[in-house]
């Protein structure tokens, strides 16, 4: 079987906004993040480049593969016609176009990531923003499946 085709980035949604939480303690997170989301991904990547921290591989829970190896724009407007955003703050796996991610309040969020083969993967987990450590350490992360099949409807084949 011949290798499938990369897909190419066009469009990428709007970066995702975080809504105004409830609580002193979730509102100051917010504040917090709100001051360094600018720098983070550039401090970020130079500390993978400088080996000071490690990233490597892939996230669990495959969805599927994109159908189509055409231009994925019409695709990542759906997904933002389904309420995701660019979520830039997010590690990059390897071979990763663009990852997303869609909000359920302050505290948790579905993750989406689209990669250069077509491979689609999602999980439901905290926001980094609200509890990082828990992030960090996969605490409470969940494949929520049949939520993810339903926000991206045709645009993938789906894996067993």
């Amino acid at each position: 079987m011949p290798p499938r085709p990369e897909f190419s980035l066009k469009t990428v949604p709007p970066d995702s906004v975080l809504p105004y939480p409830d609580g002193l303690a979730s509102r100051l997170k917010y504040f917090f993040w709100r001051a360094i989301s600018y720098p983070f991904p550039y401090v970020r990547d130079w500390l993978l480049t400088a080996g000071f921290i490690r990233h490597s591989g892939r996230q669990a829970f495959l969805l599927g593969r994109l159908k189509s190896p055409a231009d994925i724009g019409p695709f990542l407007r759906h997904l933002s016609a389904q309420g995701f955003g660019n979520h830039f703050i997010a590690w990059k796996d390897d071979g990763q176009l663009v990852s997303l991610r869609r909000l359920d309040g302050f505290e948790r969020q579905y993750h989406l990531r689209i990669f250069k083969d077509g491979e689609v993967r999602g999980h439901y987990e905290f926001t980094p923003e609200s509890h990082p450590w828990w992030h960090q350490h996969d605490v409470g992360v969940d494949s929520r499946r049949e939520d993810f099949l339903r926000f991206l409807g045709d645009w993938i084949e789906s894996a067993r």
